[in-house]
């Protein structure tokens, strides 16, 4: 995806040159450090079970 987005210059989020790799709605969004899923910085409060706001 990233290939495509540079070789086409596709805007994207500027989040994601700050960590933000999964961006969702601004209270379940949290940057993720580097080696994390790019998942993990979504729905943080959750449990397991439940991932949606």
């Amino acid at each position: 995806v990233w290939d495509y987005i540079e070789a086409y210059q596709v805007p994207y989020n500027p989040l994601h040159q700050h960590g933000f790799t999964s961006i969702g709605c601004e209270p379940c969004t949290r940057p993720i450090l580097p080696n994390q899923h790019e998942r993990i910085g979504r729905w943080w409060w959750e449990d397991s079970t439940k991932k949606e706001c």
